[in-house]
């Protein structure tokens, strides 16, 4: 082989190395949250179901006493579980792209739940994707969220703000076993909405803007779920948020795997036209020898 043509052979080869690695689409600062819980084919099954492999995203893992820490005094025994089985995969996105949720085989929590106890813990700006192997509460991926959030991001979330995203969580998937899950995701949305766009403070004030969505939504609420959303509002109306804020975040959430298929498929297509020009390059090189 002729020095020039063993030079660009070894490039070619570099680039196909570089370009084909699936860390050349992949975000360094992607997490993923694994359940301590799952098996090691469990653990391989959600690395597929996020699209990633082991050499491409940081590892964290949750265990159920990372779970009871994050939800001791807010969720019972039988919502927290016995066993940490839920993962998340968490991808940084641009400022001002908003939240994008995606959730598989979980029975208590919603994309929209999740994306609206986000909101308020002050996660934002990020793909996430919530599996399971099999049917689970889905609480166990709130707490990954959160961490791989703040191993992403390298910053700290408001343990404050994280005890109400929880609380809201829980809350609403109450009210959700009762009245349905979206509509509760609406109402408790709506309702905190208001709240901070309003800036409501007080108890009194706080219990008639419940009553008063409700009553929108044509939703009949007992007396105990209005304390509860109460008692969760008046969490909310002490953190710092947003009301353009919330809604920006609130603007894109996705459904489904169709973005993170786009995505996929859009790289490909780059892939495919990079390896079209190379492969021409080489036909060029030792078509001409």
């Amino acid at each position: 082989m002729k020095p020039r043509k063993g030079m660009a052979v070894l490039i070619i080869l570099t680039l196909l190395v570089t370009i084909m690695s699936p860390a050349a689409f992949a975000g360094k600062a992607d997490v993923v949250s694994l359940g301590a819980d799952l098996s090691k084919a469990q653990q391989d099954e959600m690395l597929r179901e996020f699209g990633v492999s082991l050499g491409d995203v940081n590892i964290i893992e949750v265990t159920i006493q990372d779970v009871t820490e994050h939800l001791r005094g807010i969720a019972t025994r039988d919502q927290i579980g016995t066993h940490a089985i839920s993962s998340a995969y968490v991808k940084l996105l641009p400022e001002g792209a908003g939240l994008r949720v995606d959730a598989r085989n979980v029975t208590l929590v919603t994309e929209e739940m999740y994306a609206n106890a986000l909101v308020t813990a002050g996660v934002e700006d990020a793909q996430v994707m919530v599996a399971a192997p099999f049917n689970v509460t889905g609480t166990t991926a709130l707490t990954g969220i959160m961490m791989a959030f703040e191993e992403a991001t390298g910053q700290r979330l408001s343990g404050f703000a994280k005890d109400a995203a929880n609380e809201e969580i829980i809350v609403t998937g109450d009210i959700g076993a009762k009245i349905g899950q979206s509509e509760a995701a609406k109402l408790v949305q709506n309702i905190k909405e208001e709240i901070v766009k309003r800036d409501i403070k007080s108890p009194e004030d706080i219990r008639q803007v419940i009553i008063d969505i409700a009553n929108e939504l044509n939703i009949k609420l007992s007396d105990e779920q209005i304390d509860q959303i109460l008692n969760l509002m008046k969490k909310i109306s002490q953190l710092d948020l947003n009301i353009d804020d919330i809604s920006r975040q609130l603007e894109k959430i996705s459904k489904g795997l169709d973005v993170v298929k786009d995505t996929i498929n859009e790289n490909k297509g780059v892939l495919q036209k990079i390896l079209d020009a190379i492969m021409a390059w080489l036909r060029s090189i030792f078509g001409t020898e």
